[in-house]
Protein backbone atom coordinates (compact mmCIF):
# COMPACT_ATOMS: atom_id res chain seq x y z
CA UNK A 1 0.00 0.00 0.00
CA UNK A 2 2.75 1.88 0.67
CA UNK A 3 4.29 1.26 -2.15
CA UNK A 4 1.30 2.31 -4.27
CA UNK A 5 1.30 5.28 -2.80
CA UNK A 6 4.46 6.65 -3.00
CA UNK A 7 4.18 5.35 -6.72
CA UNK A 8 1.33 7.68 -7.26
CA UNK A 9 2.47 10.53 -5.28
CA UNK A 10 5.52 10.43 -7.77
CA UNK A 11 4.54 9.85 -11.46
CA UNK A 12 0.73 11.58 -11.26
CA UNK A 13 1.96 14.09 -13.12
CA UNK A 14 3.47 12.12 -15.78
CA UNK A 15 -0.13 9.45 -15.55
CA UNK A 16 -1.44 12.92 -16.11
CA UNK A 17 0.42 14.45 -18.89
CA UNK A 18 0.33 11.12 -20.81
CA UNK A 19 -3.76 11.17 -20.38
CA UNK A 20 -3.57 14.90 -21.71
CA UNK A 21 -1.20 14.32 -24.33
CA UNK A 22 -2.92 11.44 -25.98
CA UNK A 23 -5.79 12.93 -26.22
CA UNK A 24 -4.77 15.98 -27.73
CA UNK A 25 -2.82 13.63 -30.17
CA UNK A 26 -6.87 11.85 -30.94
CA UNK A 27 -8.30 15.46 -30.96
CA UNK A 28 -5.44 16.69 -33.37
CA UNK A 29 -6.26 13.34 -35.79
CA UNK A 30 -9.92 13.47 -35.95
CA UNK A 31 -9.57 17.66 -37.13
CA UNK A 32 -7.09 16.81 -39.78
CA UNK A 33 -8.09 13.67 -41.20
CA UNK A 34 -10.34 15.63 -43.38
CA UNK A 35 -7.92 17.82 -44.64
CA UNK A 36 -5.20 14.72 -45.07
CA UNK A 37 -7.86 12.73 -47.10
CA UNK A 38 -8.83 15.40 -49.45
CA UNK A 39 -4.80 16.51 -49.98
CA UNK A 40 -5.09 12.12 -50.99
CA UNK A 41 -8.00 13.14 -53.30
CA UNK A 42 -6.17 15.91 -54.73
CA UNK A 43 -2.68 14.50 -55.03
CA UNK A 44 -4.52 11.29 -56.94
CA UNK A 45 -6.74 13.56 -59.15
CA UNK A 46 -3.55 16.22 -60.46
CA UNK A 47 -1.64 12.59 -60.98
CA UNK A 48 -4.74 11.58 -62.91
CA UNK A 49 -5.28 14.47 -64.92
CA UNK A 50 -2.01 13.83 -66.41
CA UNK A 51 -3.02 10.73 -67.47
CA UNK A 52 -6.36 12.15 -69.42
CA UNK A 53 -5.32 14.99 -70.99
CA UNK A 54 -8.23 17.21 -71.39
CA UNK A 55 -10.17 16.39 -68.29
CA UNK A 56 -12.41 19.02 -66.61
CA UNK A 57 -13.49 17.19 -63.22
CA UNK A 58 -13.41 13.84 -61.85
CA UNK A 59 -16.59 12.24 -60.59
CA UNK A 60 -16.44 9.39 -57.97
CA UNK A 61 -18.50 6.68 -58.68
CA UNK A 62 -21.22 6.40 -55.96
CA UNK A 63 -21.63 2.39 -56.17
CA UNK A 64 -20.02 -0.04 -54.30
CA UNK A 65 -16.76 -1.53 -55.85
CA UNK A 66 -15.05 -4.05 -54.61
CA UNK A 67 -11.93 -6.13 -55.64
CA UNK A 68 -9.99 -8.56 -53.99
CA UNK A 69 -6.23 -7.66 -53.31
CA UNK A 70 -4.24 -9.61 -51.66
CA UNK A 71 -6.36 -12.68 -51.05
CA UNK A 72 -8.96 -10.12 -48.87
CA UNK A 73 -11.86 -7.82 -50.27
CA UNK A 74 -10.98 -4.06 -50.73
CA UNK A 75 -13.21 -1.36 -51.51
CA UNK A 76 -11.60 0.74 -54.52
CA UNK A 77 -12.25 4.68 -55.02
CA UNK A 78 -13.46 4.84 -58.75
CA UNK A 79 -13.41 7.92 -60.58
CA UNK A 80 -15.27 8.85 -63.76
CA UNK A 81 -13.38 11.54 -65.82
CA UNK A 82 -15.70 13.88 -68.17
CA UNK A 83 -14.06 16.13 -70.98
CA UNK A 84 -17.76 18.27 -69.92
CA UNK A 85 -20.71 17.18 -68.29
CA UNK A 86 -21.95 13.73 -69.33
CA UNK A 87 -18.99 13.01 -71.50
CA UNK A 88 -16.90 10.30 -69.87
CA UNK A 89 -13.33 10.15 -71.57
CA UNK A 90 -11.63 7.88 -68.93
CA UNK A 91 -11.70 5.93 -65.52
CA UNK A 92 -9.40 6.81 -62.86
CA UNK A 93 -8.53 4.69 -59.51
CA UNK A 94 -5.89 4.08 -57.06
CA UNK A 95 -4.29 0.62 -56.64
CA UNK A 96 -1.67 -0.74 -54.64
CA UNK A 97 -0.13 -4.62 -53.74
CA UNK A 98 3.41 -5.86 -52.15
CA UNK A 99 6.71 -4.44 -54.14
CA UNK A 100 10.07 -6.07 -53.42
CA UNK A 101 10.35 -3.72 -50.38
CA UNK A 102 7.23 -2.45 -49.21
CA UNK A 103 3.81 -1.66 -50.33
CA UNK A 104 3.72 0.60 -53.34
CA UNK A 105 0.60 2.42 -54.49
CA UNK A 106 -0.18 3.60 -57.89
CA UNK A 107 -3.05 5.94 -59.91
CA UNK A 108 -4.11 4.15 -62.82
CA UNK A 109 -6.42 5.62 -65.80
CA UNK A 110 -7.90 3.72 -68.30
CA UNK A 111 -10.43 5.05 -71.72
CA UNK A 112 -13.78 5.13 -71.69
CA UNK A 113 -14.64 2.35 -72.75
CA UNK A 114 -12.47 0.66 -70.16
CA UNK A 115 -10.77 -1.34 -72.91
CA UNK A 116 -7.53 -0.10 -72.90
CA UNK A 117 -4.68 1.71 -70.17
CA UNK A 118 -4.00 5.46 -70.70
CA UNK A 119 -1.21 4.82 -67.84
CA UNK A 120 -0.26 4.59 -64.70
CA UNK A 121 1.63 6.86 -61.87
CA UNK A 122 3.26 6.26 -58.83
CA UNK A 123 1.43 7.89 -55.41
CA UNK A 124 3.86 6.22 -53.24
CA UNK A 125 7.19 3.24 -53.22
CA UNK A 126 9.79 2.39 -50.81
CA UNK A 127 11.62 0.52 -53.83
CA UNK A 128 15.82 0.40 -54.17
CA UNK A 129 16.67 4.02 -55.18
CA UNK A 130 18.29 3.46 -59.02
CA UNK A 131 16.79 0.21 -59.64
CA UNK A 132 13.34 -0.29 -58.16
CA UNK A 133 12.11 3.45 -58.16
CA UNK A 134 12.48 2.83 -62.32
CA UNK A 135 8.58 2.14 -62.23
CA UNK A 136 8.43 6.07 -62.20
CA UNK A 137 10.35 6.71 -65.75
CA UNK A 138 9.03 7.38 -68.78
CA UNK A 139 10.87 3.97 -70.20
CA UNK A 140 8.66 1.63 -67.92
CA UNK A 141 5.37 3.21 -67.69
CA UNK A 142 4.87 4.42 -71.60
CA UNK A 143 4.99 0.37 -72.08
CA UNK A 144 1.07 0.21 -70.57
CA UNK A 145 -0.53 3.54 -72.23
CA UNK A 146 -2.32 1.91 -74.96
CA UNK A 147 -2.10 -1.82 -73.53
CA UNK A 148 -5.71 -3.60 -73.01
CA UNK A 149 -7.22 -3.89 -69.91
CA UNK A 150 -6.93 -8.07 -69.13
CA UNK A 151 -3.87 -9.84 -68.20
CA UNK A 152 -0.85 -8.28 -68.85
CA UNK A 153 2.34 -10.35 -69.11
CA UNK A 154 5.68 -9.36 -67.24
CA UNK A 155 8.32 -10.87 -69.63
CA UNK A 156 12.16 -10.37 -69.74
CA UNK A 157 12.93 -8.98 -73.16
CA UNK A 158 10.41 -8.18 -76.14
CA UNK A 159 9.48 -4.75 -78.09
CA UNK A 160 8.83 -1.64 -75.67
CA UNK A 161 6.85 0.42 -77.62
CA UNK A 162 4.32 -2.79 -78.82
CA UNK A 163 0.89 -1.82 -77.43
CA UNK A 164 0.23 -5.42 -76.06
CA UNK A 165 -0.43 -7.54 -73.18
CA UNK A 166 3.67 -8.13 -72.57
CA UNK A 167 5.07 -5.94 -70.56
CA UNK A 168 9.20 -5.95 -70.46
CA UNK A 169 10.63 -5.86 -66.74
CA UNK A 170 13.25 -3.52 -65.42
CA UNK A 171 16.43 -5.30 -65.68
CA UNK A 172 17.76 -5.77 -62.16
CA UNK A 173 14.08 -5.14 -60.67
CA UNK A 174 12.11 -7.98 -61.88
CA UNK A 175 10.26 -8.64 -58.74
CA UNK A 176 9.12 -4.85 -58.58
CA UNK A 177 8.30 -4.63 -62.36
CA UNK A 178 6.12 -8.12 -61.90
CA UNK A 179 4.47 -6.17 -59.28
CA UNK A 180 3.15 -3.13 -61.02
CA UNK A 181 2.27 -5.45 -63.98
CA UNK A 182 -0.12 -7.37 -61.27
CA UNK A 183 -1.38 -4.25 -59.33
CA UNK A 184 -2.52 -3.50 -62.22
CA UNK A 185 -3.74 -5.96 -64.67
CA UNK A 186 -5.86 -7.63 -61.73
CA UNK A 187 -7.13 -4.49 -60.28
CA UNK A 188 -8.25 -2.89 -63.89
CA UNK A 189 -9.80 -6.33 -64.77
CA UNK A 190 -11.98 -6.57 -61.70
CA UNK A 191 -13.21 -3.31 -62.02
CA UNK A 192 -14.09 -3.24 -65.03
CA UNK A 193 -15.94 -6.30 -64.15
CA UNK A 194 -17.56 -4.41 -61.48
CA UNK A 195 -18.84 -1.29 -63.62
CA UNK A 196 -20.24 -3.92 -66.06
CA UNK A 197 -22.29 -5.48 -63.35
CA UNK A 198 -23.92 -1.81 -62.29
CA UNK A 199 -24.69 -0.86 -65.77
CA UNK A 200 -21.99 1.98 -65.51
CA UNK A 201 -20.04 0.48 -68.59
CA UNK A 202 -21.22 -1.54 -71.27
CA UNK A 203 -19.63 -4.09 -74.02
CA UNK A 204 -17.13 -1.26 -75.90
CA UNK A 205 -20.08 1.78 -75.44
CA UNK A 206 -20.28 3.89 -72.40
CA UNK A 207 -23.01 4.06 -70.49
Amino acid sequence: MFRLKHFLEQSWLLIVSSFLFGLLIAVTNAALSPRIEQNRINKLNDRARALLPGVERFMPVEAEIVIKSGGRAERIDVYKAESKPGECVGWTFSASGPGFIDKIELVVAVDGNFEKLAGFDVLASSETARVGDQIKEPFFREQFVGAPVGDLIAVRSGDTSAKDEKIVTISGATITSEAVVEIISSSAKQIKKELQKKGLIGDGENR
